[in-house]
């Protein structure tokens, strides 16, 4: 390829499994996560992101996770052109963000509507991650398994009809976290799933009242 994104086995495209497959894990994550085609993308780079991330092409490979590319696409190095032809703009800059881990992104998502979306994450090697911050609520996932992410009001039976929702569809729950701002206000589940999300749970708890936003994240990519 002559450029410093070697390739490393079948799984990634180098040269870093942190700051290269780690950093396209960060970007695919957000995409799916979005739901939708990227049309405007601030990302911000910390600590050793922001130190090396140029020379080990962080940059690069976050945009190519927002195009949709799986950290051993082969068209990483291009991303930026590829960027271009799918008229998706973007920036890219270093910012100190507070209490982060080393190796941090921010993503700002925009569809073209206006819609945005903002996540925080970080790799922690060998091409993994983990998502540490959305729309302003502090989480804990990695993305590695089928996830259903619930936006609500903190109000009782909202973890309730979550699920039964999931229990309807013989869906099993391998763990659930729920984070909220405070008492009373905006709150977020996240719950990873053995088996896949299908689109009849995520129709259904749309329904609900003081449920905002449902998002699911099936290992395939595919959304619900």
């Amino acid at each position: 390829m002559g450029s410093i994104f070697d390739i490393l086995g079948p799984v990634m495209v180098g040269p870093s499994s942190s700051h290269t497959a780690g950093a396209a894990r960060i970007g695919y994550t957000a995409r799916q996560l979005f739901g939708e085609p990227v049309k405007k993308a601030e990302v911000y780079l910390h600590g050793s992101f922001a130190a090396t991330g140029k020379g080990h092409g962080t940059d690069r490979a976050i945009i190519a996770g927002l195009l949709g590319m799986k950290p051993d696409d082969l068209r990483i190095p291009a991303a930026f052109e590829e960027a271009k032809k799918a008229g998706m703009e973007f920036t890219i800059a270093n910012r100190e963000l507070k209490n982060a881990h080393p190796n941090t992104a921010r993503v700002v998502m925009e569809n073209a509507g206006g819609r945005k979306m903002v996540l925080q994450a970080y790799s922690i090697g060998g091409g993994r991650i983990r998502v540490s911050i959305l729309d302003g609520i502090e989480v804990d996932f990695s993305g590695e398994s089928n996830t259903l992410i619930v936006r609500n009001m903190d109000r009782p039976g909202c973890i309730t009809e979550v699920s039964a929702a999931l229990s309807k569809e013989k869906i099993n729950v391998a763990t659930m976290q729920v984070f909220r701002h405070k008492r009373g206000g905006g709150a977020v589940m996240v719950v990873e799933t053995d088996e896949r999300i299908p689109i009849s749970v995520t129709e259904e708890l749309r329904k609900k009242e003081d449920i905002l936003e449902v998002i699911s994240l099936n290992l395939e990519g595919r959304n619900g």
